[in-house]
């Protein structure tokens, strides 16, 4: 992948049309945000645009996700936002792994899969990479536009709390807000809102918690009867991967989703002297340091094991 400046795709994204924005499956708010963002500032443009993912967009995002889809639309340019590798791909999105003409992401397990790209690891989160990428485009920033971009940057920083944030990171966030971006109903519904079911869910998967490695890597289970017996939604499971890495003594927190078809997502979350990214690179997937993801295709419990197998490994070699 051939790395270019902001101003540079400013520069493509002015001449081309009839874009494609992809999107990670299992998407957060990171990855939705910043793809509705950009299809939002590109059809402001006069360009054709629409965003594209494996998954379904949970509800809970429909304050600037209810965009018409394009009539007749064919993707002559495929952009892809959030996203670390093309195995994170999903459903008719994982169609064009092999045509993804510009990625923008903030991962520095990127492997370099588009034709050309910008990543920045050093970000916080797609989202402001795009905030920075519409200041250079002089786009207008409409109300809309800012909810996406500033739901995409309070997700991904736990609202604004992991250290990935940076004073420039307030400052766009500020700027968002002046934009029209409802900061305290975003924050709120994503950090302090919790549905029965979810509730419910939470309930559950802390039955699951396993702690291994003398304490120092907990492991959780959201199974597929998990979701149906507490009526829980897609969107119910945002927030839970955080939970056993919360707890004192862990260095390693895994939780274990179980998908159709015989896979696992697992999402891995770490202390900082252990790469997140280093574990989900052996199956696959990526991230970032302290938070990161793969999927795995096997039985459960041998799937269970090759991940618990890598852990004790890296744990074992810090003695």
């Amino acid at each position: 992948m051939k790395p270019i400046t902001l101003e540079q795709i400013a520069e493509i994204l002015r001449e081309h049309d009839n874009y494609l924005i992809l999107m990670h499956k299992s998407p957060d708010g990171d990855a939705i945000g910043s793809a509705y963002a950009l299809c939002m500032a590109l059809r402001k443009m006069g360009k054709k645009a629409d965003t594209l993912c494996g998954d379904e967009i949970p509800e809970m995002y429909s304050y600037f996700t209810d965009l018409a889809p394009n009539e007749g639309f064919e993707p002559e340019f495929i952009i892809s936002v959030d996203l670390a590798t093309t195995n994170l791909l999903s459903g008719k999105a994982a169609e064009y792994s092999d045509r993804i003409d510009l990625c923008i992401d903030h991962h520095g397990s990127n492997n370099g899969f588009a034709a050309v790209g910008y990543v920045d690891g050093r970000v916080s989160s797609c989202a402001e990479i795009i905030k920075y990428l519409f200041d250079v485009m002089g786009t207008d920033i409409d109300s809309g536009i800012a909810d996406a971009v500033f739901t995409g940057i309070c997700t991904d920083t736990g609202c604004f709390k992991y250290s990935s944030v940076s004073p420039a990171t307030h400052r766009a966030a500020a700027e968002l807000m002046e934009h029209g971006a409802q900061s305290a109903f975003i924050c709120h519904l994503m950090f302090d809102s919790k549905s029965r079911s979810k509730i419910l869910l939470e309930k559950m998967v802390l039955e699951s918690l396993e702690f291994h490695c003398g304490g120092q890597l907990a492991i959780i289970n959201i199974t597929r009867k998990m979701m149906e017996e507490s009526g829980a939604r897609e969107s119910d499971t945002d927030g839970i991967a955080s939970i056993p890495r919360r707890i004192q003594g862990v260095k390693i927190g895994i939780t274990m989703r179980e998908k159709p078809g015989g896979e696992f997502r697992f999402s891995v979350r770490t202390s900082d002297d252990i790469d997140a990214s280093v574990i989900c690179g052996n199956f696959g997937g990526g991230g970032h340091r302290a938070a990161a993801g793969c999927s795995i295709k096997k039985e459960l419990s041998q799937a269970r094991e090759d991940m618990l197998c890598v852990c004790r490994q890296l744990l074992e070699g810090e003695k």
